[in-house]
């Protein structure tokens, strides 16, 4: 197959039907009609000899050779806006880009004022979108280009992702002014007698606190899964339930409950935050810059 046969705006939508599972969040992602895409699918099929995709309920599911051409492709049409970009310089002050940033809840109301008042300041026309990504699909967005940086813990990724620290937190205690057990100050054997929040997006499983304790060879007892860490304050603040959330967060928002802050009694981990984004994002200089400000917006 010669290179002049290929419509590049098609492997596109190839790599974003694989990304949303399917012709409609595709067609929303891309700004498409759905049978824009429905017809690109079929010159997609028609191109590769394949079927590329096949139902299974409201999932379009990946064949065998679009599994394996889709990590390629990727880096590929990454490459290609990379070389691009690099033609271009990027002028903060006058740009109008808009970027997307893939953020936790506590994370973007951290990094989200001091970000914003540097833009207004340096790019008043730069606008960003702050998105929720799923963790097992972080890589691909990076590398189709749907997220521009992410702001997580530290996650396993390939060497096609490119990450760096960006914060140092530990782990604090957080309970109501007025609990009958904690008055000040919070032993280990009075936090383990506890009963305990963890806010968590998981359905279940442990959180990172339970893993912690668990290495150390402890055990609490979680009376409330929860997917907020402000729902998680407030409830808290009106129940005797302890709560083990990063320090600076839990300094931030607790403010606004009154509750106690209290130094973890155990010696966890840290809970530290780390930038992502794709190599072949490294050297673009909308990407570079934005890192630039992200680090300095965390470094204050």
């Amino acid at each position: 197959m010669h290179i002049s046969r290929v419509d590049l705006n098609l492997l596109v939508v190839l790599d974003t039907i694989y990304t949303e599972g399917g012709i409609t969040k595709a067609a929303d992602k891309l700004h498409l009609t759905q049978p824009a895409i429905s017809h690109a699918l079929a010159r997609l099929r028609d191109l590769f000899n394949d079927p590329l995709f096949e139902r299974q309920g409201h999932r379009m599911v990946p064949t065998a050779l679009t599994k394996r051409i889709i990590d390629p492709l990727r880096g590929s049409l990454q490459s290609l806006g990379s070389l691009l970009n690099d033609t271009q310089s990027f002028d903060a002050a006058t740009s109008t880009k808009r970027f997307v940033i893939g953020l936790r809840d506590f994370m973007e109301s951290t990094v989200m004022p001091p970000l914003m008042r540097t833009l207004a300041r340096e790019a008043p026309g730069v606008e960003v979108a702050s998105v929720r990504a799923s963790r097992r699909s972080l890589e691909g967005e990076l590398a189709a280009g749907t997220l521009d940086l992410a702001v997580d813990v530290l996650l396993p990724v390939s060497d096609a992702v490119k990450f760096t620290r960006i914060t140092v937190d530990g782990a604090a205690v957080v309970a109501r002014q007025g609990h009958p057990a904690i008055q000040g100050s919070v032993d280990i054997d009075t936090y383990l007698a506890q009963r305990h929040v963890l806010v968590t997006t998981r359905r279940q499983g442990p959180g990172f606190e339970d893993i912690e304790l668990r290495r150390l060879g402890m055990q609490r007892q979680v009376a409330l899964r929860c997917q907020y860490y402000f729902a998680a304050c407030r409830t808290v603040s009106q129940t005797d339930l302890v709560l083990t959330m990063p320090e600076s967060y839990a300094h931030m928002v607790n403010k606004t409950f009154g509750n106690q802050v209290l130094p973890m009694p155990a010696p966890l981990s840290s809970m530290d935050a780390y930038l992502y984004w794709h190599a072949s994002a490294d050297n673009d200089a909308a990407n570079r810059w934005l890192r630039s400000v992200m680090l300095s917006c965390y470094a204050r």
